[in-house]
């Protein structure tokens, strides 16, 4: 039991340090003005998907876990995608 908190502790401080680099790189680029039109909508509806989604696993019977995991699988794709 207390290594699986401390795995979901872990997977969840690494969410949020990925989560941040994205913030970070995105708002950079809005600031210089190289954010297309396209990455601004990207923006808002991958929070919509990522948001149904875990609804789903959690009206499923799905963990916290399952939960963590599909946001850092998501937040890693834009972490490749922009280069951060």
């Amino acid at each position: 039991m207390f290594l699986s908190w401390m795995q979901l502790t872990i997977d969840t401080t690494m969410l949020s340090c990925e989560a941040q680099s994205v913030i970070l790189t995105r708002l950079s680029k809005i600031a210089l003005g190289r954010c297309s039109h396209d990455e601004s909508l990207l923006m808002v509806t991958e929070k919509l998907s990522a948001f149904a989604e875990a609804a789903a696993i959690i009206t499923t019977g799905g963990t916290a876990h399952h939960v963590v995991k599909g946001y850092r699988r998501k937040v890693r794709a834009n972490v490749q995608r922009l280069g951060c």
